[in-house]
């Protein structure tokens, strides 16, 4: 493809992504291409997105600019991380994903707001440090995206003891990093047994730990998760930030009890549960569709 060519198209999918008008699905799924094709050019597009009034699509913004990796993207993120009217949801995607990128270049900014009063950001720039400084003690392991195709906020531990590894999990008194980094190693063994205890994980711990916990839930897409999710989901006292990934989580899963349940929560009071449970269910239908890639059905839809 010509530079010409990938101009038009980068433009053409950009145009779908900045139109507040589309439905939500067809943006997300416009960004979701944007990242793949990666640049630049993409990434001023996606920066772009940054004055939409949806807490949710600024969130996934921020999220796949870390996960694309490119140090381009970081005054971008750093103005998002920095801006205190934004939604702390969105502030904290930010953080994450200056981390998912690794610049030690980055780590005065994140310790500058390691102690923001919004926990999210705090708890996030933390683990941020601790992954650039990680990455920078063990430069001969390679350690890029998991095997789930996602550039986690830390490694996983080493251990495949579940027992062990659940009680890292679930112990408030352990560093962040360290039941992070136990998180992750359930979700590699994928058995029932480490999926259980990854839920007994939705109830406990900060509301940034538990979202992560749901995320790696729906990267698992496992239906023993289902019952546990539902009730993160149904509950009105964990916060928005919990609540918006179970129903993404569900959305991956896609089993039919998963799409009723999704239903149900589209009227939701939070603007962020609401939207979530659309874009769940655009998910879900993917998911038991014969569609090769998510994001590459937004190239039939005409700017």
């Amino acid at each position: 493809m010509s530079s010409t060519e990938l101009h038009s198209k980068v433009q053409h999918i950009g145009k779908i992504l900045n139109d507040g008008k589309r439905p939500l699905k067809e943006r997300f799924r416009a960004l979701f291409t944007l990242r793949n094709i990666g640049g630049f050019e993409a990434i001023k597009v996606i920066n772009d997105c940054f004055c939409d009034s949806s807490a949710l699509l600024k969130h996934e913004l921020a999220y796949c600019l870390g996960q694309m990796q490119d140090p381009a993207a970081l005054p971008f993120l750093y103005k998002v991380l920095s801006d205190k009217e934004e939604h702390p949801m969105v502030r904290h995607e930010a953080g994450e994903a200056i981390g998912a990128i690794g610049c030690e270049s980055s780590l005065e900014i994140l310790k500058k707001y390691a102690n923001d009063p919004a926990p999210e950001i705090s708890e996030t720039c933390h683990l941020a440090i601790k992954r650039i400084e990680w990455l920078t003690t063990h430069p001969d392991i390679k350690y890029n995206k998991s095997v789930y195709s996602s550039v986690d906020p830390t490694p996983s531990a080493g251990s495949t003891d579940i027992n062990e590894l659940k009680n890292i999990l679930l112990d408030d008194n352990k560093d962040l990093f360290e039941r992070y980094t136990a998180m992750f190693a359930l979700r590699d063994i994928n058995t029932t047994e480490s999926i259980l205890a990854l839920c007994e994980g939705l109830f406990v711990g900060s509301a940034l730990f538990r979202h992560e916990v749901a995320f790696v839930l729906g990267q698992l897409q496992n239906e023993a998760s289902v019952p546990h999710l539902i009730k993160a989901l149904a509950d009105n006292s964990q916060n928005e930030m919990v609540r918006h990934e179970c129903a993404e989580a569900l959305g991956s899963i896609a089993t039919e009890e998963c799409f009723n349940k999704l239903r149900v929560y589209q009227d939701d009071e939070s603007r962020v549960v609401r939207e979530s449970c659309d874009i769940a269910l655009d998910m879900a239908e993917y998911e038991v569709s014969n569609e090769f890639q998510y994001a590459n059905t937004v190239l039939t839809i005409q700017a």
